[in-house]
C-alpha cells in the first residue's frame, strides 16, 4: 500500500521539472560572470529576495501533488506549452553561453530571459495539474497566479543584475 502512494507521486507534474533541474545542473557554471550564485545574489534588497525564494519553493514543490494526465485537451495544450517553454528556456541559456557578446545577450530582454521565459513552461504545468493527489479545494489557476508572482519577482532580480552589470561595463 505504501509503495503504491509512492509510485502515485512519480506520475506527478514533478517529473516535469526535472529535466529544468538537470539543465541548471550542468549548465549553470558555463553562464557568463554575472550569473554565478556569488554575482547574482549579491546585494539584492531583501524586499525581492525574500519572496523569490518562498515563490521559488512553492512553485517548484507544488507539482509533487498535480497528477501528471493528458486526458483532457486543456491538459494537452499544456502540455504543448510546456515543451515549447523549456525549448525557449534553453535556448535563452544558450545565448547566454555561446553568445554573451552578442546584441541580444547584452540587451535587458536578452539578459532577463532566463528568468522571463520560465512562465512558459510554469502556465503549461499548470494546465496539466488540473487535479491532485490529496482532496482539497484547488484550481489550476491557483498554481499560475503563484508562478506569475515568482517570475515577475525573479524577473526583477534579473534586473537588478543586469542593470548593476551595465553600469560596470560603462
Amino acid at each position: 500500500m505504501v509503495i503504491t502512494g509512492i509510485m502515485s507521486y512519480l506520475a506527478s507534474c514533478f517529473i516535469l521539472l526535472i529535466p529544468i533541474f538537470l539543465w541548471n545542473v550542468i549548465f549553470a557554471s558555463k553562464l557568463p560572470e554575472p550569473y554565478q550564485r556569488s554575482n547574482f545574489w549579491s546585494n539584492i534588497p531583501k524586499f525581492i529576495g525574500i519572496p523569490e525564494k518562498t515563490l521559488r519553493v512553492i512553485v517548484f514543490f507544488l507539482p509533487l501533488l498535480f497528477k501528471l494526465e493528458l486526458n483532457e485537451p486543456q491538459q494537452k495544450i499544456g502540455f504543448l506549452l510546456y515543451v515549447l517553454g523549456i525549448c525557449v528556456y534553453f535556448m535563452s541559456w544558450l545565448m547566454q553561453i555561446y553568445f554573451p557578446e552578442s546584441s541580444w545577450s547584452q540587451s535587458v530582454f536578452g539578459f532577463m530571459a532566463p528568468a522571463y521565459t520560465t512562465i512558459i513552461w510554469f502556465v503549461g504545468i499548470g494546465l496539466i495539474g488540473k487535479s491532485l493527489f490529496i482532496k482539497i479545494p484547488y484550481h489550476y489557476s491557483i498554481y499560475i497566479i503563484l508562478s506569475v508572482f515568482f517570475v515577475v519577482f525573479h524577473s526583477i532580480h534579473s534586473f537588478i543584475v543586469y542593470s548593476r552589470f551595465r553600469v560596470e561595463r560603462m
